[in-house]
């Protein structure tokens, strides 16, 4: 690749990098200052200022790996700084995934017109869930993270090396990267997917099977309502094709299948980052208090820049 076309693909993905933080910033910000002010937050407004400072952190360990290892590019993964990375890499992510599906499930229980019994309880009981299923996906996230890079860090620092010479072991640790760990990675965040698939499907077709019997119950497409559940359901599958494109991007970014030294890594690494920084924007608009404080402050900075 040209170094004019890697510089623009460079550039790309810092402004929107840039652009995620801002808004997982903004989502922290109103909503951590609600949370300073009354004690308390609703089960949504704690999955929304927990997910914004993951993804916010997400992104700043993201922008410094990336741009520390195209100015030093290391090679070999048993280098510690690479090591560190991969280990708040898997942490951060594994984190994002859970609270992303706890979201859905959110959704699910609170917008869902399912009358089973089962889904009544957890209807009731869910929301007083919330805060130890949070506490409880970091605690979950940051064991496994730890056991990941004590496989690929102490063991193959302490044993390996004392074992084998030199390309053997290099040998040995990247076919770990290329076969162990993707297929461990794709494991650990099978679960939340899971959970995070069948919440939103059930939501999708509660919210489809409603907004059709409101179009053939006399009720018009203008309908208020009738926006409102389509706007919703627009929400759900947006948030749904982010989610896979998250799933399905991080694992193929598990093989290694693209290196640093390939000419597409930088475009690579924008669609790993898409659903970050996009995702943050979705969840704004379709809050009617962090949409309000966003529309504030835009009128305020209007006014500053007209002034």
């Amino acid at each position: 690749m040209q170094a004019a076309l890697r510089a623009f693909f460079m550039l790309l993905f810092s402004l929107l990098s840039l652009l995620g933080i801002a808004a997982n910033g903004f989502i922290v910000l109103v909503l951590g200052r609600e949370w300073l002010r009354y004690g308390r937050l609703l089960p949504l407004d704690m999955i929304l200022l927990s997910l914004g400072a993951f993804r916010f952190y997400l992104q700043l360990v993201g922008m410094g790996h990336n741009f520390y290892h195209s100015a030093h590019v290391v090679q070999r993964s048993g280098v510690l700084t690479q090591q560190f990375f991969h280990l708040h890499w898997h942490f951060l992510n594994s984190v994002t995934f859970w609270f992303c599906s706890w979201l859905s499930v959110l959704f699910c229980v609170k917008i869902a017109n399912i009358t089973h019994p089962t889904f009544l309880w957890l209807k009731w009981r869910f929301p007083g869930w919330v805060p130890w299923l949070l506490l409880g996906s970091v605690l979950i996230s940051f064991i496994i993270a730890l056991l990941l890079f004590w496989v690929n860090y102490s063991a193959y620092q302490q044993f390996l090396i004392r074992t084998f010479s030199g390309n053997m072991t290099y040998e040995w640790n990247a076919m770990t990267e290329i076969y162990y760990f993707p297929f461990a990675q794709l494991v650990i965040w099978s679960i939340p997917c899971s959970v995070f698939l069948v919440s939103i499907m059930l939501l999708i077709n509660s919210l489809r099977r409603h907004t059709w019997r409101m179009q053939h119950n006399s009720h018009s497409l203008q309908d208020p309502s009738t926006q409102a559940h389509t706007r919703a359901l627009k929400f759900l599958i947006s948030f749904l094709i982010l989610y896979v494109l998250s799933f399905l991007s991080l694992i193929i970014d598990a093989t290694k299948f693209i290196s640093m030294q390939n000419d597409f890594y930088w475009p690579w690494q924008i669609a790993v980052y898409l659903s970050v920084s996009v995702h943050p924007f979705i969840l704004i608009f379709n809050n009617l208090k962090l949409q309000s404080v966003f529309w504030q402050l835009l009128l305020l900075a209007r006014g500053f820049w007209v002034a």
